[in-house]
């Protein structure tokens, strides 16, 4: 839920909740003064708690009678105070011992009301509220007893009927006032404590999460979540912990790396300097001192100098694949036809180096590939030099197989060498890795060869992979996407 909705809705509660609240605990108040709940659906604003008119005028009675004690028998004067009730829609009845002695027109014929007028109890005012057994109407009746001049008990009963909710909530206003006042205090005070902890508790969290982010701790996890704007924002803040931490690790990665060419760098062209130098010094020594001596000399010198130029124009050449800055130039090529060609140039060539090379190329006529020529060259050049340089076998055997499958070109280039150990099988495509621990070049070479067939393959949109059985061979498996199904992606 949107903290906004949460809003709303806790505006709402905070309306409805205290009016649900107020609305039951009437009921209950009501039911308590055994008060019928039906009454209180005729509420009528236009009796302004006019019945507390009515006490004043029997108050003056009483006080009349007190001066003048026969005037409670004197006609006249009980039409003028029946006159002043008549506009509080009140009756007046005066019982003596023998029954009742004067009645208001209001209360003529209504023998419900006058049974249940309450007996003579003493001298004084009081106050007597009751409902009719038939109308269920309710009067609010105040009672003044006295006693006659001859010395004969009587009352005076003024009747008000009444409202029963307009009666209710005069006598219980204290009461509801202050169950109003308390339940608006406390369901303003929860829902505010609960509406503001699930915002503020999340921000909280994210304030603690943010200061030990700022700090370089990443080892975390934001535990902020929710389909709320907080829960998204708390999601944000994980996303990017993760992307902090992940960019950090491959920023140690690549110093990592950089430390490590740097080595390797060094190694690899430290040996062909040192045994330049070695016979370059032999020379100037006159160690060589025949002509025979001194060809042999400059031939090793050559051919080491050809191997750092090789090196180096490899470490170049993965360089610029690695920042993406070697360009391709891409051209619709029929792969049956081009492998067809490779195939027996590299027979020719693996012959005379009593290499035993066979193919199964099935592929159509129709099969294409976007491919730069020369640089995918260097890709099967590189691979089959792997594969030679690692043969240890009297009978040295190289296969190429080539078929369709699922809309792209597989290759496969199978040997008989010594394999690799699985620990090593996935690392022989990064740079600089030899399964050779001596970094012998002469056997391991410079370690660049398959990390460039890899960038190459990729740059085709292709793929590389390798599986390799110790003591029997490895198979180096190229995929690339034919080019009537080209979609730019692999």
């Amino acid at each position: 839920m949107s903290i906004r909705m949460k809003l709303i809705l806790s505006y709402a509660a905070m309306l409805i909740v205290p009016l649900v609240l107020i609305a039951a605990t009437t009921l209950l108040l009501a039911a308590a003064s055994n008060y019928q709940y039906y009454k209180m659906l005729y509420f009528s604003t236009a009796e302004k708690f006019e019945f507390d008119d009515p006490f004043r005028i029997l108050k003056e009675m009483k006080r009349a009678n007190e001066r003048n004690p026969g005037i409670l028998s004197d006609a006249g004067y009980l039409k003028e105070i029946d006159a002043e009730l008549r506009a509080y829609h009140s009756g007046l009845v005066i019982r003596g011992p023998g029954g009742i002695v004067y009645r208001s027109d209001s209360v003529e014929g209504n023998a419900d009301l006058l049974a249940k007028l309450p007996p003579y109890e003493r001298y004084g005012l009081r106050e007597t509220t009751f409902q009719t057994d038939k109308g269920n109407d309710m009067y609010v009746v105040y009672q003044y007893d006295f006693t006659a001049p001859a010395g004969e008990p009587g009352t005076v009963f003024i009747a008000s009927k009444v409202d029963p909710v307009v009666y209710w909530v005069r006598e219980s206003f204290p009461t509801l006032f202050t169950v109003l006042l308390v339940i608006l205090v406390l369901t303003h005070s929860l829902l505010t404590y609960f509406v503001s902890r699930s915002i503020i508790r999340p921000l909280k969290s994210l304030r603690l999460a943010a200061g030990r982010i700022k700090n370089g701790d990443l080892d975390f996890r934001v535990g902020v979540e929710g389909k709320n704007e907080i829960g998204q924002l708390g999601l944000a803040f994980e996303e990017m912990r993760v992307q902090l931490r992940h960019s950090i690790e491959v920023q140690l990665q690549y110093e990592e790396n950089r430390k490590e060419l740097v080595s390797n760098i060094s190694h690899d062209l430290k040996t062909p300097i040192t045994t330049i130098k070695g016979y370059v010094d032999g020379v100037l020594d006159g160690i060589a001192d025949s002509p025979e001596k001194a060809m042999r000399y400059m031939k090793i010198i050559s051919a080491k100098a050809d191997e750092m130029d090789r090196l180096i124009d490899e470490l170049f050449l993965y360089s610029k694949l690695d920042l993406n800055k070697l360009p391709f130039d891409f051209e619709r090529v029929g792969m049956r036809d081009f492998l067809m060609d490779w195939s027996e140039e590299m027979k020719f060539e693996l012959e005379k180096r009593n290499v035993d090379w066979s193919s199964d190329i099935r592929l159509g006529d129709s099969v294409a590939v976007l491919m730069d020529r020369d640089k995918f060259k260097r890709v099967l050049g590189n691979v089959i030099g792997n594969a030679v340089k690692y043969m240890d076998k009297e009978e040295r055997r190289i296969r190429l197989g080539a078929f369709e499958e699922n809309g792209r070109v597989v290759l496969e280039i199978e040997d008989n060498g010594r394999g690799i150990e699985a620990d090593a099988l996935a690392h022989i495509f990064e740079r600089f890795y030899r399964a050779e621990p001596s970094r012998n070049s002469g056997t391991g070479g410079s370690g660049l060869g398959l990390a460039i067939a890899k960038q190459i393959a990729e740059g085709h949109n292709g793929k590389i992979e390798a599986d390799s059985e110790p003591g029997i061979g490895t198979t180096i498996r190229l995929r690339l996407p034919i080019a009537d199904r080209e979609k730019g992606r692999l």
